[in-house]
């Protein structure tokens, strides 16, 4: 079911980033993976690869999630979009529309314990406004689900402070998934 998804994924032209992209980035992951990861949107190297969160990005959520005691292997990690926006602009909403029902399928198939939301365009697509600095390092119930909301990888590369906030943040979520 997964396979048949992420292949949908890559033939989509529902928006016109099919048109810039080199690949789409359906995500990868087991599909009993018991945390689920959501990012904004595949980078320059995610398109170039094909594969999500495999740039400076994709290193230090490797390291959080290690830190954690899982790896990289035994989690699902993708994007609400699944085409790379232009210059890395930030997704417009009917994009984001376009997108949705894929990472909605995603959840769906996998049925993750926690969804890891990272940043402000991801808890925005699957929640609804709210800002980052007083969403990260809670939990939220919505539609039987239940999701954990932290800042996005490429925010702690800017800032040691927001590094240091996601570093407690993902020890908030080692503590809940008893790890």
């Amino acid at each position: 079911m997964l396979k048949r998804l992420h292949d949908d994924i890559r033939r989509c032209t529902r928006c016109s980033l099919h048109a810039t992209r080199k690949n789409a980035v359906p995500g990868e992951g087991p599909v009993d993976a018991q945390v689920f990861f959501v990012g904004e949107a595949p980078g320059a190297i995610e398109d170039e690869q094909g594969r999500p969160f495999v740039g400076r990005s994709g290193v230090l959520l490797t390291e959080l999630i290690n830190e954690i005691g899982l790896s990289r292997g035994e989690v699902f990690i993708t994007s609400v979009l699944k085409s790379r926006p232009p210059s890395n602009r930030p997704p417009y909403a009917w994009e984001i529309g376009a997108c949705r029902p894929y990472l909605d399928r995603q959840l769906e198939i996998v049925n993750p314990r926690v969804t890891v939301l990272l940043g402000a365009v991801a808890i925005t697509s699957i929640i609804g406004p709210w800002k980052v600095s007083e969403a990260h390092g809670r939990f939220y119930e919505c539609d039987g689900r239940t999701f954990f909301m932290t800042y996005h990888p490429a925010a702690a590369l800017r800032s040691t402070k927001v590094k240091e906030i996601m570093h407690n943040d993902f020890e908030i979520l080692r503590r809940e998934l008893c790890l």
